[in-house]
């Protein structure tokens, strides 16, 4: 349980060993694009303190974002990262950007891009062009997501990596789109490439849990209708992209889906929410035979299983919610099934 947002980010940012092993492998400096998003400061924390606990506080690391939010800049260097300031989204110059022989890449836009597809298409396609031509002779770990499958049987195990993408709405293609850009890099540059396919990551300031967490105890009704889900540990995500720049390769990029092991069942877990909360949740609607699920096997069989189940990550929720520590406010939507967003 934690008590504070200080204690939290610090367990997010607390590496393994075979993370820290993986760091005292690479070679070079990390630059991480798009590091003031949600999962990018605890990103870019982990990766410090793992360079540093291997031996390697040499390396440099460094956090490029617009930094709309001064504190997170100011939190992040105090622990030894290089904070660069720099709106990727501007179309600027990427040439002024820090060399590095590895690149974590998180820019995305989802919300919001129903109204504007074009806006999903330029950061999640068109960007990324010119970020792999600036990195071409880096090695790139570039975030993805499920999205990029079609909604499957939820008795199916999930969508495996050698299934055919089928992206349901603009936001889901033009984030296929950035994964066939940094395909064509490796195989026209030999730039070493590893594909994240992610969903969905949990925080205790947002993610599934806390989308339910806050619809149980605001007393009202959860739409069961998409009513399975994957989640995983965020401490775990940031881990896995990390030492996946190991596996980075060319001419065919490495890829693989990044989620927990369980398909979890939005009523039940709804349940068992609010009885660690002292309340009763409701629900509306009916469970569809079909849901955006993936199967993150080939993950756990190469870095292992996620280090928080799901049993302690609901315990972790309630709690926070019931303590009133912070929120983002901003919902995964994880329910739609259109494909806008």
């Amino acid at each position: 349980m934690f008590t504070s947002e200080r204690e939290l980010d610090d367990r997010l940012a607390t590496p393994s060993a075979a993370l820290v092993a993986d760091a005292g492998a690479l070679d070079g400096d990390l630059v991480v694009l798009g590091a003031g998003g949600k999962m990018g400061p605890s990103l870019v924390r982990l990766a410090r303190r793992a360079l540093d606990a291997a031996g390697r506080g040499s390396a440099r690391v460094y956090a490029v974002s617009r930094w709309s939010d001064g504190r997170a800049a100011r939190a992040l260097a105090e622990e030894g990262v290089d904070v660069v300031a720099h709106d990727l989204s501007a179309g600027d110059d990427l040439d002024g950007l820090p060399d590095a022989a590895n690149v974590v890449f998180m820019v995305g836009a989802k919300f919001g891009t129903s109204a504007a597809p074009y806006q999903a298409w330029a950061v999640n396609a068109a960007l990324p062009a010119a970020v792999a031509r600036r990195y071409r002779d880096s090695s790139v770990a570039v975030f993805s997501t499920g999205n990029v499958y079609p909604l499957v049987d939820v008795v199916s195990g999930g969508s495996a990596e050698d299934d055919r993408p089928e992206p349901v709405g603009e936001y889901a293609m033009s984030c296929l789109g950035r994964e066939r850009v940094f395909e064509h890099a490796a195989a026209a540059y030999g730039t070493r490439v590893s594909i994240l396919r992610l969903n969905y990551a949990v925080d205790l300031r947002y993610g599934v849990l806390a989308d339910l967490a806050v619809t149980v105890a605001a007393g009202e009704p959860v739409d069961v209708t998409t009513g399975h889900v994957n989640v995983v540990w965020q401490g775990y995500a940031n881990e896995v992209a990390l030492r996946s720049l190991r596996h980075a390769r060319a001419p065919e990029p490495f890829t693989i889906n990044l989620t927990g092991p369980e398909t979890a069942s939005v009523r039940r877990t709804a349940s068992r929410l609010a009885a660690a909360m002292g309340t009763e949740a409701s629900f509306a609607g009916s469970e569809s035979g079909t849901a955006l699920l993936s199967d993150a096997s080939a993950c756990h069989g190469l870095f292992g299983y996620p280090d928080v189940p799901l049993d302690t990550l609901i315990s972790w929720q309630a709690d926070w919610l019931s303590r009133g520590l912070p929120l983002s406010g901003k919902p995964t939507k994880f329910a739609v099934r259109d494909g806008r967003f």
